[in-house]
């Protein structure tokens, strides 16, 4: 933990950072030198600015002026997006329009500014450029546009991570046909993948360059080992709560094993019925993607695990309010706060309370019955029932894959929720008790999901 923290504390060293709005968006302004050139930095689809932070303080610690924004519906941003996502003059054509007004902010009399994207905002900025006086050289990371043609835009670097394939013959591709007029290179970054490439040191340093040679800059600082940094003090975190937990007082039950017949009923049972069951619900009441039709089906697949082990006559115990309000703390207050400063946006803006209220109505059902149905079960029948829930939403993705593609985004903030506070959960569930823990990882469900994932509104 300590190790991490002066790692990612190293990284800001130096750098001068506000906070502002422009218009109704939040920008985050970092800088070492008040006259460097001007970096507009965009994030990707359920992304934020804090995502981009690897980019962001390293460019900043070379002396460039970072101006890293949240997209409409993400991150701090109280503006749901909107419009047609399929159509470019729909959602595509309101996000390029505050992109330029960030630009205008960044731009200081008549010198380029440069624009650095990741994922969905790489086409955003693209098109911006296309229309935008005044663009410098372009950076983009995991990058895919049908704006591309052969002589535009003409000073663009494309970064992927070898592990996207896809992406990566993109990228090589749009290099290789370029005319010869044109400034534009891909490099592949080694071991990572869409996300992982945002802490990439190989990636950082390449963008860094490419900068550098279209501004005619020296500044090369090292790049910082952040990305190992934040999984350290994630890890550090979560693998403290042990100790923790002692502060709770101890429950003198011993946890009854599960047999194997009773997992596979209460794994298997809702894992088949809920998909379908969920779909006859009209779950288009939230302004979040998917997030309706995912609290319907917590609520259903936890209401069926609840109702097997009542049949099974296993209680639930008593709620222990120490346990309960210490795990729920550390959660939220530590691990939470840590992951907003360095990783991701954590921290909900006004609008996503009542949303997050909302999803409490399925995820404190759903982990109350994960918890009870954990408490007494080996690692292996653990690990089943997890894996078993995932695919009970591929399920829910096949029978209406139009409507819950998005459902497939959330399977990762799942199962990193069941390694982190899934883990932090049991130790609390042993402790003190399955039910209180069970109560305070649905609340922290609620919270992951409803913070994960944009605001939309049609």
């Amino acid at each position: 933990m300590v190790w991490s923290l002066w790692v990612l504390e190293g990284a800001r060293k130096g750098i001068e950072i506000t906070y502002r709005l422009v218009g109704d968006t939040p920008v985050t302004v970092l800088y070492r030198q008040t006259d460097g050139p001007a970096v507009v930095v965009a994030h990707g689809f359920s992304g934020s600015r804090q995502m981009m932070q690897g980019y962001s303080h390293l460019l900043a610690q070379a002396g460039y002026r970072v101006f890293a924004f949240d997209f409409q519906g993400h991150g701090r941003h109280r503006t749901p997006m909107s419009g047609d996502v399929n159509a470019i003059n729909g959602t595509t054509r309101l996000l390029m329009a505050q992109t330029q007004e960030v630009i205008k902010a960044a731009r200081q009399g008549d010198a380029p500014v440069a624009l650095l994207g990741h994922s969905m905002a790489t086409d955003i900025l693209i098109r911006v450029a296309n229309e935008t006086e005044g663009i410098g050289p372009l950076v983009l990371l995991s990058a895919f546009s049908e704006a591309v043609s052969e002589s535009w835009p003409c000073d663009m670097l494309l970064i992927t991570g070898a592990w996207e394939p896809g992406l990566r013959e993109f990228a090589l591709e749009t290099a290789e046909a370029a005319q010869e007029s044109a400034r534009r290179a891909a490099f592949i970054a080694p071991a990572v993948e869409h996300v992982s490439i945002l802490q990439s040191r190989a990636g950082r340093e390449a963008a860094l360059d490419w900068l550098n040679g279209y501004f005619e800059r020296n500044d090369v600082p090292k790049a910082a080992q952040t990305g190992w940094a934040l999984v350290g003090l994630l890890a550090a975190v979560t693998l403290f709560f042990p100790f923790v937990a002692r502060i709770a007082p101890g429950s003198q039950a011993t946890p009854e094993p599960i047999n194997w017949r009773l997992l596979l009923l209460a794994a298997g049972g809702p894992a088949l019925l809920t998909p379908p069951l969920a779909t006859l619900v009209e779950a288009e009441f939230l302004p979040v993607l998917v997030a309706d039709y995912l609290m319907v089906h917590l609520l259903i697949y936890g209401a069926l695990q609840l109702c097997v082990l009542v049949w099974a006559k296993r209680r639930l115990g008593p709620i222990s309010a120490a346990g309960l309000v210490l795990l729920l703390f550390w959660m939220i207050a530590v691990f939470g706060l840590a992951l907003d400063r360095y990783g991701a946006s954590f921290w909900p803006t006004p609008e996503r309370w009542a949303i997050i209220a909302v999803l409490c109505v399925g995820a404190v059902p759903f982990m109350l019955a994960d918890a009870n149905l954990s408490y007494g079960a080996t690692l292996t029948q653990r690990i089943l029932a997890r894996v078993t829930f995932l695919a009970s939403l591929g399920l829910a993705v096949a029978l209406d894959f139009d409507a819950l593609f998005f459902l497939v985004m959330i399977a990762p903030v799942i199962v990193l929720f069941y390694l982190s506070f899934g883990y932090m959960g049991r130790v609390s569930a042993l402790r003190s008790g399955p039910t209180g823990a069970g109560i305070a990882l649905g609340l922290a469900l609620a919270w992951a999901i409803g913070v994960s994932f944009p605001l939309f509104a049609v």
